[in-house]
């Protein structure tokens, strides 16, 4: 199942309130990009990244988002959450492809942090 329950949902609108709808949007997103068509996927990166609406046009920035909202559920609600991203992420890893080279200066932060393993998949134009 990829849906979260109605007491899952619950706990989701208890603890985020007014940014519960965020989660449904993004998992909403992230969604929609699994169903695109073909076999294999190429991420995109967003065109303004530092836009915070247009940076969720990369969908890692929004399994970013999915990412810190679990983090601020509590444990119910986190499991669930967790249940339906550990589905959509496994499509995510079986559809896209790893990073062949993941030492590479684009996978780390600022602060040379590396970033979480959905950004260590190929861009489109990091061929």
């Amino acid at each position: 199942m990829d849906r979260l329950s109605p007491a899952a949902s619950a706990g989701v609108h208890r603890t985020l309130g007014a940014r519960a709808g965020d989660v449904a949007g993004l998992l909403s997103m992230y969604r929609r990009f699994l169903r695109t068509p073909g076999r294999r996927l190429w991420l995109v990166p967003s065109g303004c990244p530092a836009c915070p609406g247009c940076a969720l046009d990369d969908v890692a920035v929004v399994r970013d988002e999915l990412a810190d909202h679990y983090r601020a559920l509590p444990p119910d609600a986190r499991r669930a959450l967790g249940r339906v991203l550990r589905l959509l992420d496994e499509e995510f890893r079986r559809r896209t492809f790893p990073d062949p080279d993941p030492a590479a200066a684009h996978r780390a932060d600022w602060s040379g942090s590396p970033y979480a393993w959905w950004h260590r998949r190929l861009y489109r134009d990091r061929r």
